[in-house]
């Protein structure tokens, strides 16, 4: 067989896989959405170089975790994940510098108290109110905080 016949053949194996990949990423956020609505959230990895070290993804609410997904990656299950009592909101900001490129845009970056030390962040408007909201209806008795 001819050396274009066997380039022919990769470059559709490849395109077959790139296809094959593109449409279980779209089941796998119809899969994470059936249980209630995610929302576009980007999680801060790294913090050593200022403004580096996003990751996009998605959020969603189940029960009293925040879980995070990585929006690249095929997994079923949360990357991250935060308990409602033990995180605690602290603020809010503009993305600086490199940061607008990293994010979604019209994101803010969130800043939250956890046990293991602060974290970044980022979301929409829409999503800041409802976690927000989310963080202060907690059951009652429960212990807020870290």
């Amino acid at each position: 067989m001819p050396a274009w016949q066997w380039l022919l053949d990769a470059a559709g194996v490849l395109l077959l896989l790139v296809l094959g990949y593109g449409i279980s990423l779209i089941l796998r956020r119809r899969l994470l959405s059936r249980n209630g609505g995610t929302f576009e959230l980007s999680y801060r990895a790294r913090t050593s170089r200022p403004g580096r070290g996003w990751l996009l993804g998605l959020g969603r609410y189940s029960g009293e975790t925040l879980e995070w997904f990585r929006i690249f990656s095929l997994s079923p299950r949360p990357k991250r994940s935060w308990q409602r009592g033990r995180l605690v909101y602290e603020g809010r900001r503009d993305p600086e510098g490199p940061e607008q490129l990293s994010l979604y845009p019209d994101h803010l970056v969130i800043a939250c108290l956890t046990p293991d030390g602060e974290i970044e962040l980022a979301m929409g408007p829409a999503s800041l109110t409802g976690l927000q909201a989310w963080l202060e209806s907690g059951p009652p008795g429960t212990l807020r905080g870290v």
